[in-house]
């Protein structure tokens, strides 16, 4: 088995300022702080990891290329395209869309190159040049809608890679399975009447964006069944995500019964993560990887494309994308070094109650989402 394995030094370049959410304000009583949430250090940390620990020498490296402006219009507006390209020549750049997502001089240059890494790891797995793939690109993408960026997102990755696969490669059915603790609310809005897509999304409940993501969601008009969410509480931990992968995930995936699978794969559930509080550890996101991997080798060949989005912890999060891309390539990696911390923390091990009712009502939903017609081209 190969897994392709894409990064780009410009993706640690992208520059999103100082201040947490917003720039310092003496008169509303923000301090400067040294790094943005989001800072491009937290991904450029995981690919030190990678290469250091030489998990990378075990991976095919593929790659990445700049996503063409008519590749970013399939999913996004001219208006919002031509935005981030004006504002990107500004001296100090512009913002996403929603005032807390800024970028710098040149910021398009390296949002395009994000999507277009995206791209180039689906055409990787589709043409067959490897099995799998991680796409490890910055800035993220999943709450970026077709009309505006926002949390940190410029253009949604994922859905131009999802456009890509169905209008040029000649994919039919695609599916997308999100796990960022934010509710992957651009990527659901982007094919909400599709129904040749499939958009999960396992997130931290009412959490961002706001009173979204509920399990009532399903998708419109001839999408109609084909968005499903997994609202879950939070300490949910690795029981439940696990059983929220074995209980809707999974059977989710097998009905709809993709010809590929796209994870957008936040590490921010993490245990150790600062904008999250659903406590998932490294090792639990290699579990979850490893089912997500043997569903796909039963329903698509194995076609399998992981897409980096959120991440916060400047600890945490390079072991989790070591042990995720390990768990994705079959290949042994490095011990957990935190997990003496880990295994001790609540939310982790046992199932809750109130985690049980969540996942199964998301997983009543399961029995509505439409099989494919006859075969598949």
């Amino acid at each position: 088995m190969s897994t392709g394995y894409l990064w780009h030094a410009l993706y640690g370049w992208n520059d999103t300022g100082s201040g947490s959410l917003t720039p310092a304000d003496p008169a509303a009583g923000m301090q400067p702080v040294a790094f943005h949430f989001a800072h491009s250090d937290n991904k450029r940390r995981i690919n030190e990891l990678v290469e250091v620990s030489g998990l990378v020498d075990q991976l095919v490296k593929v790659p990445a290329r700049p996503a063409t402006a008519d590749e970013i219009l399939r999913v996004h507006t001219k208006e919002h395209h031509d935005r981030i390209v004006s504002e990107s020549k500004l001296p100090k750049g512009g913002d996403a869309g929603d005032g807390i997502s800024p970028f710098g001089r040149g910021g398009y240059e390296i949002a395009a190159l994000a999507a277009g890494g995206a791209i180039a790891m689906v055409d990787a797995v589709v043409e067959g040049r490897v099995d799998n793939g991680f796409a490890l690109v910055h800035p993220c993408g999943h709450h970026a809608t077709a009309e505006t960026g926002m949390g940190f997102c410029v253009f949604n990755n994922v859905a131009i890679a999802v456009k890509h696969a169905r209008e040029s490669l000649g994919v039919d059915r695609v599916a997308v399975l999100d796990w960022d603790v934010h509710h992957g609310n651009g990527t659901q809005s982007i094919f909400w009447e599709d129904p040749s897509v499939l958009t999960i999304s396992m997130h931290q409940d009412r959490f961002f964006p706001q009173d979204e993501g509920f399990v009532t969601e399903r998708g419109g008009g001839s999408g109609a069944n084909t968005n499903l969410n997994i609202p879950l509480p939070p300490g949910t931990g690795d029981a439940g995500y696990l059983e929220a992968m074995d209980a809707v995930v999974v059977p989710a995936l097998r009905a709809f019964d993709p010809q590929l699978i796209i994870v957008g794969c936040g590490f921010d559930p993490s245990i150790l993560d600062p904008l999250s509080h659903t406590m998932v550890s490294a090792p639990g996101f290699a579990a979850m990887t490893e089912k997500v991997k043997a569903v796909a080798e039963q329903v698509c060949g194995g076609k399998l494309v992981m897409v980096q989005e959120g991440g916060y912890s400047i600890h945490y999060l390079a072991i989790c994308g070591a042990l995720t891309i390990a768990a994705l390539a079959g290949v042994e990696s490095i011990e957990d070094p935190y997990w003496f911390l880990v295994e001790n923390l609540y939310g982790r091990a046992q199932l809750e109650p109130g985690q049980k009712e969540a996942i199964a009502e998301a997983a009543r939903e399961v029995d509505r989402i439409p099989h494919p017609e006859g075969p598949r081209s």
